[in-house]
């Protein structure tokens, strides 16, 4: 653990310093163009190699796909109580959604003409859920949803297989409650490439979506531009502000809940009023450490991504969480503090308030899509949400009265910027 105080004259290099330890090094930057730049000149082939290098699966590219018997073979395979946990969460999910889903409008502006916007799902978008040692099922229901919800005409789900090509089932399972038929069980950097650039065996996507590891996140980076992307959702990310009213042992058992992701680029911030709840909670952080089936992977994170803050208000709180703009935020603070420390801050992915909201209610099951900015692109992004899977288009129509009124203004403009066409494009309608 990393220990920072507010109060010395180092805090704010100290802090950008922990803060660039999230920066994608060089060789994972390398990597990931060098694995792109294939994919994009081999496909299919490509995809096979890295899929058999990284997974160690030896796919040939006629079973990427997953069939429509192995989705519902899943579903079939999955105990009651799971498939109650997703239908619970489905709902949540959904109703929380469907309230952002935008309407097309249209009025009447200064001059007398009709303004508007319209929205239109796009057209075919991949989703990519993580896999691996940690199946992230819940991935498939924070990003299909949402999709549905817009009503993307094509949805592709992308995922890596086990050495012997198999996906988890509960990722199937829940794929195929919700309807979702075109699967493909590729991961890594070449799912975001075959998905940018198309392959033979896979037609290339709009827009991506999902988080990721390092190498995802870094691979969608690269491809913006090819292809719409979400945002940066990479290694998980938690920052706990916590006051004399923060329960140690909460506060420690959520810092552990994400630093057992373990790829060990994962950042757990503690931001408290006093030097004694950090004691407190790194004293409970070692006795539950004892507890986690995946202790020697949070081990990691302990001991590179961890960094505590002993600040003197909790104004200086929010200052350190507007700068860091974490993933997920748990505000464990007295009743009175919250509302104005909500206020303040302005950056965080999401933002989970009182002694009894864990980020994993977040993560599985109250509603907001997990998938959410990392890296302190919390800054310029959102978390994902159903108007990412929609295009605006402004609509705007005028006629011969309302032109009248506007050619003095585009009159004026296009004499500013010495552009006389545009002016008589309009003049002459004026007329």
């Amino acid at each position: 653990m990393q220990f920072l105080h507010h109060a010395t004259k180092t805090f704010p290099d100290d802090l950008a310093a922990f803060c660039r330890g999230a920066i994608v090094p060089r060789e994972i930057t390398d990597s990931v163009a060098a694995i792109l730049a294939d994919v994009r000149v081999r496909g299919d082939e490509a995809v096979s190699y890295y899929a058999a290098k990284f997974d160690g699966a030896k796919l040939r590219a006629r079973e990427f796909r997953v069939s429509a018997t192995e989705l519902a073979a899943a579903a079939g395979r999955l105990p009651a109580a799971d498939l109650r946990a997703i239908q619970a969460a489905r709902e949540n999910i959904l109703a929380y959604n469907e309230r952002g889903l935008p309407e097309a409008w249209s009025a009447k502006n200064k001059h007398g003409a009709i303004v508007g916007e319209k929205f239109d799902p796009i057209r075919r978008v991949g989703l990519y859920v993580p896999g691996g040692e940690v199946p992230l099922v819940s991935t498939v229901l924070m990003t299909t949803i949402l999709a549905k919800i817009a009503g993307c005409p094509e949805i592709a789900v992308f995922t890596p297989s086990n050495p012997e090509g198999r996906v988890a089932v509960g990722t199937l399972a829940a794929l195929h409650v919700l309807g979702i038929e075109e699967v493909y069980r590729v991961g890594g950097v070449q799912a975001i490439g075959a998905m940018a650039f198309g392959t033979t065996m896979i037609p290339a996507v709009d827009k991506v979506f999902g988080p990721g590891n390092a190498y995802v996140c870094e691979a969608k980076r690269q491809v913006f531009g090819v292809v719409g992307v979400d945002s940066l959702p990479g290694p998980s990310e938690v920052m706990v502000i916590a006051d004399d009213s923060a329960k140690a042992s909460f506060v420690a058992a959520d810092l552990l809940a994400q630093a057992e992701h373990g790829s060990g680029r994962e950042r757990i911030c503690l931001v408290a009023t006093s030097a004694a709840i950090i004691a407190a909670v790194a004293s409970e952080i070692r006795t539950q450490l004892q507890l986690i089936p995946r202790a020697e992977k949070a081990q990691r994170v302990l001991e590179h991504g961890f960094l505590a803050i002993e600040v003197g208000t909790l104004e200086q709180a929010a200052g350190v969480a507007n700068y860091v703009a974490p993933e997920h935020l748990e505000l464990m603070v007295a009743e009175t503090a919250v509302k104005k420390l909500t206020a303040a801050i302005t950056t965080a992915g999401a933002i989970m308030i009182g002694n009894h909201t864990p980020t994993a209610l977040g993560d599985f099951a109250a509603g907001p899509s997990h998938v959410l900015p990392t890296g302190r692109a919390g800054r310029f992004f959102s978390g994902l949400r159903v108007a990412d899977f929609l295009r605006r288009t402004s609509i705007i129509r005028y006629d011969r009265a309302s032109v009248k009124k506007a050619a003095p203004v585009v009159a004026a403009f296009a004499a500013m910027e010495k552009l006389e066409a545009h002016g008589r494009s309009v003049r002459i309608r004026a007329l």
